[in-house]
């Protein structure tokens, strides 16, 4: 795990994994760190069959067989992994994110195998930043991506994707992460179920004064809101961010319909939660990405 503490070049990652052998030990060392667990039985005796590329318990009554990637987002993968530590080294170290199109082309991969294993890795960031919640003082908002429909309303009637947004502000007021998550609409109980799901009991969560906020946000949460005036820049960081969120969904990706849109969002916020430490990007997200479990093309699709 040492490697995730320092950057690593393209000729250091060339040579670091050349081939499946080193790719796979990569991720053995980083599921087992102290030796090989069966994770049926938690025995530590194994057996390797280099044909299957499987592990298998020695234990008497198990005989469990299990491949580095099981359980894992490349679970039944049938690229190489070598193919997805490209993807992975690729797509974490190009900050405009990377597409499809781009993968497909560079890895010389059809445009759907391209495109599946790109949202397995936006799903591993989403999965990885879920992990933690929001403290301290928290910006909290609505924002809406997409284009209404003709004659459609604006603002909290509007008939484009609503998305909630989260941002916590460290001692100085700046911001220190942030977490959007994609709606179906902006009611109480939808917004103390993100809330709750996205920030810590106790946390200051600044808000405008819109109804839906009050109720939701005063149980578990010192609730500070206020009639929104832009002149006192009230949420300022968190409109600058969403509006760059904004940006890096329709610069990269030319727009998203609703059922994808989380996953880019779950990238965009992934990278803004790292912007200080992308010396060892690579590494964050090859640990999200073995950390993470299975995703089918069936959940992806939604």
């Amino acid at each position: 795990m040492e490697q995730r503490a320092k950057s690593i070049s393209f000729q250091e990652f060339c040579e670091m994994f050349a081939d499946e052998e080193a790719c796979r030990e990569r991720i053995f060392q980083m599921r087992w760190p102290e030796g090989f667990v069966c994770p049926k039985c938690g025995s530590k005796e194994y057996g390797y069959h280099s044909t299957k590329n499987v592990y298998q318990c020695k234990s008497r009554y198990c005989r469990h067989q299990t491949s580095v990637t099981a359980g894992t987002v490349m679970d039944r993968t049938k690229l190489p992994i070598k193919t997805w530590f490209w993807a992975i080294f690729l797509m974490a170290t190009d900050k405009r994110g990377s597409s499809a199109t781009y993968l497909s082309t560079t890895l010389n991969l059809r445009y759907k195998s391209a495109w599946l294993l790109l949202q397995k890795l936006r799903g591993a960031m989403g999965n990885r930043d879920a992990r933690y919640l929001l403290d301290g003082i928290v910006e909290f908002d609505d924002t809406y991506f997409g284009g209404p429909g003709k004659g459609g309303k604006r603002g909290r009637g509007t008939s484009k994707t609503k998305v909630l947004v989260a941002l916590s502000k460290d001692g100085k007021g700046k911001p220190k992460h942030l977490k959007m998550k994609v709606v179906p609409n902006l009611r109480g109980k939808t917004v103390g179920a993100f809330a709750k799901e996205a920030i810590a009991e106790n946390a200051v969560v600044e808000t405008d004064a819109y109804r839906s906020y009050r109720k939701s946000l005063s149980e578990k949460f010192n609730h500070d809101w206020q009639i929104f005036d832009a002149e006192k820049e009230m949420l300022v960081w968190l409109h600058t961010i969403v509006s760059n969120a904004k940006s890096f969904v329709q610069g990269t990706f030319h727009g998203l319909d609703e059922l994808h849109l989380q996953r880019y969002l779950d990238e965009f916020c992934w990278r803004f939660n790292r912007r200080h430490r992308t010396d060892n990007i690579f590494f964050d997200l090859l640990h999200s990405t073995v950390s993470s479990p299975k995703m089918t093309y069936a959940d992806l699709k939604g």
